[in-house]
């Protein structure tokens, strides 16, 4: 027996929060993850853009809540109390992100981690790093950078 085969693989490793979006599995990185709270009523903001429900105060703090699924063009949620909110940290900004169910949490290899096909648009690959193949599930990696512009939302909250 090698040495080799007693040391830890060199590969990355890290853990995900899965979660659904009409019936579809996709993820973030759990290190832009602070807490999943049920659904909470917002107050709506106007010029807001169409994927942000509104407003939320998280314990003193206002933040604006994005409509996952309109943000990624399955078109705008319906909000119920069956419905969760998953506060994040991304591009030093934080928002909560309005999904329909958190599903697991997991832990991927950096290698696991296969290219979203060509057939998708730019939209789409912009908005979805990758996919990783979980059992026998397809789970599709949000890019949190994306999802949550650098621009549009500081100015709605303003």
């Amino acid at each position: 027996m090698s040495d080799t085969a007693l040391e830890p693989s060199a590969e990355t490793r890290h853990e995900i929060v899965s979660f659904m979006i009409r019936d579809q599995a996709y993820c973030l990185e759990i290190e832009h993850v602070l807490e999943i709270r049920g659904w909470t009523k917002t107050t709506a903001l106007p010029h807001a853009p169409s994927y942000v429900l509104g407003l939320m105060n998280l314990r003193g703090t206002v933040l604006p809540v994005v409509d996952l699924a309109a943000r990624l063009g399955l078109g705008a949620t319906q909000p119920e109390s069956r419905h969760v909110i998953i506060i994040a940290i991304v591009n030093e900004k934080t928002a909560g992100f309005l999904v329909d169910t958190v599903s697991d949490i997991a832990m991927v290899s950096e290698s696991d981690l296969q290219a979203t096909p060509n057939v998708s648009s730019e939209q789409t690959s912009r908005f979805i790093q990758g996919i990783y193949m979980i059992g026998d599930e397809l789970v599709r990696a949000i890019n949190a950078n994306e999802i949550v512009p650098n621009t549009g939302l500081e100015e709605a909250v303003a």
